[in-house]
């Protein structure tokens, strides 16, 4: 039977591939709906940018609901200097006009968990915290009804991505990855020091482009533009394909490896804020809340990825 999923995203490329990957692997994956955040651009265009990627896949069937426009407690701040304004610049798609889900997106969570069984649903995070943070506190229920949660954030070893300590999606919305943290479901968290290992080379691209599909020519030249920013920055041979990391999980966990450990998020200090505190040692002895995955095998990763979008 394939695991039911919510996917929770702020579509740029990165998140499009990911959703556009699980939506190709039906045999392991339910694509139950896909809601959306503001984040990396404000909430009417992460929805427009769903529904684009959608229609191009064709792949319609699969419901959009628009969430938050906001962090719960702090103005919105967003990424247009990486993604370009739209969020989804570098390749020109229709605008779509399949039309959004009725419904706000944290009670499309709600009722889509709900009315499933108790360990069933899995919730897919690409994005901010905010609808999550929104459905917990709607139905104090719902984390315990949960199979789990799968979040692309947060940041180690490695340094923030945003400011020195914080990865962009938790730094976002600071207090509903603290409150999402502290939810008791099981949770998986991929950090950038794991996503920076997933680097979008150049050969790993072509083989994308090689596939002939309007999908692939769409997101080679979507990657390409998108990466841009993240080759300049750290001068590396290409950028990390973070967000597809978390669909990759459920598919193939035997990909990644990390352990159990306890993670806080800083929302007071102005230095340090949204920084994912990771006991990695164990030195605090509190509740080990998250599985924390720190390796991938790239090769592997990739290969699962674009082999997924080829069936498109």
């Amino acid at each position: 039977m394939p695991r039911p999923i919510i996917i929770d995203t702020d579509p740029s490329p990165d998140d499009a591939v990911a959703f556009l990957a699980a939506l190709a692997s039906p045999e392991e994956l339910e694509v139950l709906a896909i809601t959306t955040v503001a984040g990396n651009v404000p909430v009417n265009l992460t929805s427009t940018n769903a529904r684009k990627a959608l229609e191009l896949a064709g792949k319609t069937a699969t419901p959009v609901y628009a969430g938050a426009s906001a962090p719960l407690l702090r103005p919105l701040v967003t990424a247009e200097v990486v993604h370009g304004k739209t969020g989804f610049d570098g390749y020109d798609l229709p605008d779509p006009v399949t039309p959004l889900a009725a419904g706000f997106a944290p009670d499309a969570i709600v009722d889509l968990v709900m009315q499933r069984q108790r360990g069933e649903v899995t919730l897919c995070c690409l994005a901010p915290l905010t609808n999550i943070a929104l459905a917990m506190a709607k139905e104090p229920r719902l984390a315990g009804h949960l199979r789990e949660i799968v979040i692309m954030g947060g940041a180690f070893s490695e340094g923030g991505n945003i400011t020195p300590a914080a990865e962009f999606n938790i730094y976002v919305d600071p207090e509903a990855a603290a409150r999402v943290l502290r939810c008791g479901a099981p949770i998986t968290m991929i950090p950038l020091d794991c996503t920076h290992q997933a680097l979008t080379t150049a050969p790993r691209l072509e083989k994308l482009r090689s596939i002939g599909t309007p999908v692939a020519e769409a997101f080679y030249h979507l990657l390409k533009f998108n990466k841009l920013f993240d080759e300049r920055k750290y001068g590396w041979e290409g950028g990390p394909l973070h967000d597809a990391t978390v669909i990759a999980y459920l598919i193939e966990p035997k990909i990644f490896s990390g352990k159990k450990v306890n993670v806080e998020v800083e929302c007071a200090s102005a230095l340090t804020l949204g920084m994912t505190v990771v006991d990695w040692w164990g030195v605090t002895g509190k509740t080990l809340n998250v599985l924390l995955l720190r390796n991938l095998d790239a090769n592997a990763y990739f290969d699962l990825v674009i082999g997924r979008l080829a069936r498109l």
